[in-house]
């Protein structure tokens, strides 16, 4: 279980309260009005941000005095994060060890990351060599190798297409299903959670609401996030 325990998450002269749990294997949207604190609250969970009050708990382990790197969560970015002087492989490398002094086995792991994420043959390319949609396949590559129980995504695909947008979130959420791992993902898109995620948590008006039922909530949203979608 996944547990903000009256968590005060500030951001200047932001605030945002949480208090809510999540339940392991779940998939969750994180939704609402721009600049109401979804990418904060994410930044929380990551280690990114400091809780002026409250605590983050995973299964038995207090996460609030441990650092980002240490943290069970890997996290998937906007902008993907790709370093251009590496290659492909080195790039996804990247997620077991920073030093990229990988052994045989570990390598055979970015390997086979590549490969389930559809870019096998790919390793000694640059970057710049790819389209965007197969630079976000490297990107999620890498948080595939790290192996973490749960995976931040904030908005990583906003810059794709629809359909390539579409693609990459069917297979994210074939990797969560396949691995267990509990997804939070940040989406202005309500599309999109209606595509991936079982439950949403509305962010609006300094809360960070309990999860709700997908469904239920954006065929009835309430004022606040009834006003964003329009």
């Amino acid at each position: 279980m996944l547990r903000l325990e009256n968590c005060l998450i500030e951001n200047g002269g932001f605030a945002l309260h949480a208090d809510l749990e999540i339940a392991p294997g779940s998939r969750i949207a994180v939704i609402g009005p721009s600049g109401a604190g979804k990418s904060t609250l994410i930044e929380a969970l990551a280690g990114f941000r400091a809780l002026s009050e409250g605590a983050i708990r995973w299964r038995d382990y207090d996460l609030t005095p441990i650092e980002p790197g240490k943290r069970p969560i890997a996290m998937l970015f906007q902008d993907g994060n790709l370093f251009p002087h590496l290659t492909v492989a080195q790039n996804v490398g990247l997620g077991i060890h920073p030093n990229l002094r990988l052994d045989n086995a570990q390598q055979a792991n970015v390997q086979a990351a590549l490969a389930r994420v559809g870019l096998d043959g790919m390793g000694d390319r640059k970057p710049a060599a790819l389209s965007g949609g197969q630079q976000s396949r490297v990107a999620l590559a890498r948080v595939l190798v790290q192996g973490r129980d749960l995976l931040l995504l904030d908005e990583p695909f906003a810059a794709l297409g629809p359909a390539l947008k579409a693609e990459m979130l069917d297979l994210v959420a074939e990797l969560v299903a396949e691995s267990g791992a509990t997804l939070l993902m940040v989406s202005h898109d309500p599309s999109d959670a209606r595509r991936i995620a079982d439950q949403v948590v509305l962010v609006a008006e300094g809360e960070a609401d309990p999860p709700m039922d997908t469904a239920t909530l954006l065929d009835n949203p309430p004022p606040a996030l009834k006003a964003y979608l329009g």
